[in-house]
């Protein structure tokens, strides 16, 4: 890079990749240079857009309340049997989460553990490329997402009856800020979040790290460079937990980094204004949908994601975009697959106090193994595997599962990583007709060649079904290994993207990443 006259701006190890910034005609130096394997422009990320759907509903518990909030029920620890791990002494003591977002506020809810001791470990801004060890500007989420986000991990304000509002309100906190006030980061700058963290990974005990973002594919999952990334961090041991995205229902919506194969990819269910009762819970109409390009299941998991109410500051940009959804002291309501993947990231911490010695993988295939399906009496599926994976998480049964087996079977990672081998999941698509009246069906194969599920790529709330116990995930999960990529492989002469994909020459990609969605 420096021999054609580029300055450098970040080094990305992770990657083995730099960034830095160049002129067209050091550009086309560089291209001349036999040992530069590939060139991408270093991208805008945007979380949270404000792009707000008429007619939002409010559901009696988001406005303004014309004052200052006090401690409030949120119902969700409760809702997925952490209440019960809490009471039972674990609540993600001793295990770190690392939170890769916008930063965080100061409420001691946010900053201080169960025993009111400071738990965040330290902070790193990837904008800047600093360390700090106490709270200061630099480290403010100005935007709220971070806020909202590690509110629903580890809050560990108590409500009148002494129920945690947070998830895993004991745990260890590393707070990497990427975004800016306006939900903005580039493509450097999250990468470099992620390889601080890998190479922190022991000094502040990093056992999971959360990315609650998601933005369009642009290439086959091994070969987007944030995808590189976050393989490298499962490889070195960090349970990765990303969202599915916000830009479904419709199917192959899967967005980056939720699209890569081993890590654990959630989407979104809303409660229907009924916290108490699980039976009217239907899947969120934003929560991306698989299979990915490359036949893999996803997302791996659904977990609460409408209306979900944490802790925002009042001067968040989110909360001034967005005054309706704020009690006007510090509880905001705010839907999405972000939410959900905040709820998943805290069991995977849970998880990990009771059985420190897990992998990646066995926390994954655990995760998967104690989800609760939305199914009929029957045992018909209520939704498709492409919409809700295995099913409804269950921090209860997650954390005291004592199923043998790792996800993830038949993937190499190190020969994924290396660009030896790469993988195709077991998914495919058989469309009919033509034109507006060609039907597409997607369908998993099982060992006999049979399709095991299928689905027509519809969306259609479900009433009246049960979580049930137990379901099918227990034989192996046979959607969810893979095998080696051939370029013949499934539909792939319709993908937007071929060998060739689209990164430009000219540099001037963009993505979002979680658009504001409207309340459900």
């Amino acid at each position: 890079m420096r021999s054609v006259g580029g300055e450098i701006t970040h080094e990305l190890g992770i990657i083995h990749a730099v960034g830095a910034e160049l002129t067209l005609g050091e550009i086309q130096s560089l291209r001349a240079l036999p040992q530069v394997q590939k060139i991408l422009g270093n991208t805008n990320i945007h979380i949270a857009r404000n792009r707000s759907r008429s007619g939002e509903r409010n559901g009696g518990d988001g406005g303004n309340g014309g004052g200052t909030s006090t401690v409030v029920e949120t119902y969700y620890p409760t809702h997925l049997g952490a209440d019960l791990l809490h009471q039972a002494g674990i609540d993600g003591s001793g295990v770190t989460l690392a939170v890769l977002d916008s930063g965080i506020s100061s409420d001691n809810g946010l900053t201080k553990n169960t025993l009111q001791d400071h738990r965040v470990l330290r902070y790193y801004d990837a904008i800047s490329d600093s360390e700090h060890s106490a709270f200061d500007d630099q480290s403010a989420d100005r935007n709220g997402h971070g806020s909202h986000i590690t509110s629903i991990a580890v809050s560990s304000r108590l409500t009148e009856d002494g129920d945690f509002n947070g998830m895993a309100p004991g745990a260890e906190l590393v707070v990497i800020r990427a975004f800016d006030t306006h939900g903005v980061a580039s493509y450097a700058d999250v990468i470099r979040g992620i390889d601080w963290a890998v190479a922190h990974r022991n000094t502040y005990g990093i056992r999971v790290l959360n990315c609650s973002f998601s933005a369009t594919p642009r290439s086959h999952y091994w070969d987007d460079p944030l995808n590189q990334a976050v393989m490298a961090a499962w490889q070195a041991g960090i349970v990765v937990v990303a969202s599915a995205g916000n830009t479904g229902p419709d199917p192959m919506t899967i967005g980056v980094p939720g699209n890569v194969p081993y890590i654990v990819t959630v989407g979104a269910m809303t409660d229907n204004y009924s916290p108490e009762a699980m039976d009217d819970d239907v899947l969120a109409s934003f929560s991306a949908t698989g299979p990915t390009v490359e036949g893999f299941v996803k997302p791996e998991v659904v977990a609460p994601g409408g209306h979900v109410k944490a802790l925002m500051k009042t001067n968040s940009q989110i909360a001034i975009d967005h005054t309706e959804f704020h009690d006007g002291g510090t509880y905001f309501n705010m839907s999405g697959t972000s939410q959900a993947t905040a709820f998943v990231s805290s069991i995977a911490v849970l998880m990990l106090q009771q059985s420190p010695q897990l992998t990646p993988d066995e926390v994954k295939f655990r995760l998967m193994n104690s989800a609760r399906p939305a199914a009929n009496a029957s045992g018909d599926l209520k939704y498709s595997i492409f919409q809700q994976g295995a099913g409804m998480v269950n921090a209860f049964d997650a954390v005291y599962s004592l199923a043998a087996g790792a996800a993830n079977q038949g993937l190499d990672l190190a020969l994924d990583l290396a660009g030896i081998q790469h993988y195709a999941g077991p998914a495919n698509a058989e469309t009919s007709g033509n034109g507006r009246r060609a039907t597409t069906i997607y369908y998993v194969q099982g060992p006999d060649g049979e399709p095991l599920y299928s689905w027509d790529g519809s969306y259609a709330p479900a009433m009246g079904f049960l979580w049930s116990d137990g379901f099918l995930w227990s034989d192996g999960f046979l959607w969810s290994g893979g095998f080696l990529w051939s370029d013949g492989f499934l539909w792939s002469d319709n993908y937007a993207f071929n060998d060739g994909f689209l990164w430009s020459d000219g540099l001037t990609e963009s993505m979002s990443i979680n658009s504001w969605v409207g309340q459900e």
